[in-house]
């Protein structure tokens, strides 16, 4: 499957990817666990953060999901099992 194949089935708007995100993901080294994860997730933590209007909202809800990816086993606070 490639990326683009990944994103086929989503029903709502795709989200761009800020710069400010991708390179938080590249420094925590995280990069690849967000690749993992599927579609959606990775679409929905993105739209998430974009939709804060606050910079200090959008800088805690990044911290989240860095936070979430770092431990693998959580998306939006919820338990998330991995294939």
């Amino acid at each position: 499957m490639t990326p683009q194949d990944k994103f086929a089935n989503l029903k709502r708007d795709r989200n761009p990817m800020p710069k400010n995100v991708e390179v938080a993901l590249v420094e925590s080294d995280l990069y690849q666990a967000f690749k993992a994860r599927p579609a959606y997730q990775q679409n929905d933590y993105l739209g998430w953060i974009i939709r804060a209007k606050r910079d200090a909202t959008k800088q805690k809800r990044m911290k989240q999901m860095l936070e979430e990816l770092a431990k693998g086993d959580v998306y939006m606070k919820m338990s998330y099992n991995p294939k």
